[in-house]
């Protein structure tokens, strides 16, 4: 690590509390949590959080932390990339002063843990129904980040839709200090949704994914340009629309409580899940009448 890459990293939970509790009352905090491997997505939110808490007013920190509790027995944990260095430049850069990264899972989830955090309702459908486990360890980790840093600010992205919803209901839940703020997909400029895990996928899957940002594109033209409002006519024809992609799920929700719906009178979420060879892929966009 270069020492211009960020001011401070911590790399134990007690020397993040221990930081949190030099700073004086008044001092604000913004906070970035990520699994690494920083995109333009990432960075985006780091740039927020920066904006949110100015320097000479606080503290932006940035997470990285490859959560081994949100994976599934035969999900891609040891394939997750990662390239420590580069974040940390990237978030330095983008207005990031203090990094968090455990080097050991004990830090999080020692062998002693027992107690897990859960949002059931939200989390049973969508991404919940075919990774089981998956949001207890998001929404778990998050709650301990969330206690060592003390956010004023905590700043996430809305490619993962679902769990931002997961995380606004906890927070509120909890009486968790500070707010949760939510940003906007950055794509690439094909359209496919930023995420760490294009990284993972071959020259053709890279090429093949660019069918899910031209069906959410078509799906806006039906609802906006069409005026359609049914279920089945918004999502006619995903299947073949969405191939080669092998579909986990692509469905209609309401947007504040994500349960299916058949037609949208309020806010709604069209949301798809697709698998490809390396990585599955997700992305979401808001249908408002």
């Amino acid at each position: 690590m270069t020492e211009a890459a960020i001011q401070q990293l911590l790399r134990t939970a007690g020397e993040a509390r221990r930081w949190r509790d030099s700073l004086a009352p008044g001092v604000r905090v913004g906070f970035v949590p990520t699994m690494g491997y920083l995109h333009e997505g990432h960075i985006s939110l780091i740039r927020e959080a920066r904006r949110r808490v100015p320097k000479g007013t606080g503290h932006v920190v940035l997470s990285i932390f490859v959560n081994p509790t949100q994976f599934g027995p035969n999900e891609d944990l040891d394939r997750y990339p990662r390239d420590e260095l580069g974040d940390l430049e990237k978030a330095a850069q983008a207005g990031a002063d203090i990094a968090f990264c455990p080097l050991d899972p004990d830090e999080m989830f020692s062998k002693a843990s027992a107690t897990w955090v859960e949002v059931p309702t939200l989390a049973a459908g969508l991404c919940g129904a075919s990774r089981p486990g998956h949001f207890r360890g998001v929404c778990t980790v998050v709650t301990k980040l969330w206690g060592l840093v003390r956010p004023d600010v905590g700043v996430f992205g809305q490619k993962d839709f679902q769990q931002l919803a997961i995380l606004r209901r906890l927070h509120a839940d909890l009486f968790l200090g500070g707010e949760i703020v939510g940003m906007p997909i950055v794509r690439e400029p094909d359209g496919v949704a930023m995420s760490s895990r294009n990284a993972n996928l071959d020259p053709q899957s890279r090429l093949d994914a660019r069918a899910i940002p031209r069906f959410m594109a078509e799906v806006r033209r039906r609802f906006f340009e069409q005026k359609l409002r049914a279920r089945d006519e918004l999502l006619a024809e995903a299947a073949a629309r969405l191939a080669p992609g092998v579909i986990d799920y692509v469905q209609l929700v309401d947007a504040e409580n994500l349960q299916p719906i058949e037609r949208v009178e309020r806010p709604a979420l069209v949301a798809v899940a697709v698998q490809f060879p390396g990585a599955r892929l997700i992305d979401n966009t808001v249908l408002t009448p």
